[in-house]
This record gives structure tokens, sequence and C-alpha cells, in this order.
């Protein structure tokens, strides 16, 4: 009896979960074409995974160019350590990018697949394919620049004294004279 109850509560629980993972021919379709429509975003994640490390090891460097660095050689290995991240991103990207996309069917169309009704995929293809849509997206960077510009404007009466006093406290931390360290990041 017990037997016959834990192979019932296994099924119960597998069966279900099987036919939430296979779709419809037409689903995957309908997933697959939202893939294709996304595939720059999906791009741009692995462009950010690649150049994340990248960005950051060369402020790393920056700083330590600063400290170990003789003044007169500081620009020539700052001009290597950027061409060596240059040609690690060059090398890289297209390896994640590819994987990137291999993975993506796998990983959001899984999700897409699970969590969305055919209609709802549709909808989204919609939304994806409309000219507003292709407009708007034509117009982000436009847009944000428009907005960082006036951000920068608005803002600046109140984040410059907080950036100097910044400078200020990290001086004094580094022993250095006030406002040296701003130029210890550069």
């Amino acid at each position: 009896m017990y037997k016959f109850v834990s192979a019932l509560m296994l099924s119960a629980l597998v069966v279900p979960a099987l036919a939430q993972t296979s779709s419809s021919p037409s689903k995957k379709e309908l997933v697959a074409k939202i893939l294709k429509l996304q595939q720059q975003g999906i791009e741009a994640v692995a462009r950010q995974l690649v150049e994340q490390p990248a960005a950051q090891l060369l402020q790393r460097a920056g700083i330590a160019i600063q400290r170990n660095v003789a003044a007169d050689k500081r620009e020539a290995v700052g001009k290597e350590i950027q061409n060596d991240a240059r040609q690690y991103v060059d090398e890289t990207l297209p390896l994640v990018r590819e994987r990137a996309v291999k993975l993506a069917p796998s990983t959001v169309g899984a999700v897409l697949e699970e969590k969305m009704t055919d209609d709802e995929l549709k909808q989204v293809i919609a939304i994806l394919e409309s000219p507003a849509n292709r407009k708007f997206q034509s117009l982000a960077q436009d847009m944000y620049r428009s907005l960082a510009e006036k951000l920068v404007a608005d803002a600046r009466p109140q984040v410059e004294p907080k950036v100097r006093a910044l400078e200020q406290a990290m001086s004094r931390r580094l022993g250095l004279p006030s406002g040296a360290a701003s130029g210890a990041s550069k």
C-alpha cells in the first residue's frame, strides 16, 4: 500500500510537470519568433557580461598605474592595458554572444513557453513588430540623452558640493593634499 501511495504521489507531481514542459509546435514557433525579435537584447546581455569585468579591471589598473608606475611611463602602460582589455573584449564577445543566442531558447524561451499562453505570445509579437514600438525604440537614445543632459544641468548645484566633499574626504583618508584623490583616479 505504501509503495502504491508513493507511486501515486510521484505521478501526481511528475505528470503535471511533464505537461507544463511540453508545448505545441505553434507555441514553440511563437517563442522562437519573440527570441528572434529580442536578439539584440540577448546580445546586449552578453556584451555586458563581457565588458563589465574588463571595465572593473581597467579601473583597478588605473589606480595601480598611479601607485606603481613611474609618471613618465604611465601613459604608455595605460595604453597597453587598454589594448589588452580591447583585445579581450574583441576575442571574448563573439563567443559569449553566440552562447547567449544558443542558450536563449532553453532559458528565456522556456520561461515564455511555461508562463505565457499562445494568445499572449501573439500579443507580444504584435507589440514588438508594431511600427509605433519600432519608432519608440529608435528614439530611445535621443530620449535618454536629452534626459541625461537636463538631469546633469538640474542636479549639478546639489551634486557638485557632495562630489567635492567626497574628494576631500578621500584625500584626507589617503593623506593627500585636498582634491588630490580625484587626480589619482583619472
